[in-house]
C-alpha cells in the first residue's frame, strides 16, 4: 500500500515516514508540508492513502482532503491531528475523508488505520466517538 504524509512539521513526517517505511507491505511515496504539495503529490503519485494534519499553511488540510477525494475518487484520505475538536471531524468527514485519529495514536493502531482505510472503510479515533 502507497501512503503520502502531509504535515508540516518535518519532524513529524519523518517520524511518519519511518513508522509507515518499516511497516511490512507499506511504503510512502512523498512528504508534503503544505496542503498545496499534499495535492499536487496526491495526483502525481496516487497514493492509496494520504495522512493528513488539518493545520498546514497554503492550504489546510480539510481543503487538501476535499480537493483530493473530488478529484482522485480512488485516494483515500486519513486525518491525523492533535485537536479533537468537534468542528474537525465534521468538516473532515464532510470533505471526504474516510478516517480521522489524534497524533496520540500508538503506532500499530496508525499502522492498521492505514489498512483499513486503504481497503476501503471507514474509521474514527475512539475519544471522537465519546
Amino acid at each position: 500500500m502507497r501512503v503520502l504524509v502531509a504535515d508540516d512539521q518535518a519532524l513529524l513526517r519523518g517520524s511518519f515516514r519511518v513508522l509507515v517505511d518499516t511497516a511490512p507491505g507499506l511504503v510512502t511515496v512523498g512528504e508534503a508540508g503544505t496542503g498545496a504539495e499534499a495535492l499536487d503529490l496526491a495526483a502525481r503519485e496516487r497514493p492509496d492513502v494520504v495522512l493528513m494534519d488539518v493545520r498546514m499553511p497554503e492550504m489546510d488540510g480539510i481543503e487538501a482532503t476535499r480537493r483530493i477525494c473530488a478529484d482522485l475518487p480512488d485516494v483515500r484520505v486519513l486525518i491525523l491531528t492533535t485537536f479533537d475538536l468537534d468542528a474537525y471531524v465534521y468538516t473532515a468527514l464532510r470533505a471526504g475523508a474516510s478516517g480521522f485519529l489524534l497524533k496520540d495514536t500508538p503506532p500499530a493502531d496508525l499502522l492498521s488505520a492505514i489498512r483499513v482505510v486503504a481497503e476501503g472503510d471507514s474509521l474514527l479515533a475512539p475519544t471522537v466517538t465519546r
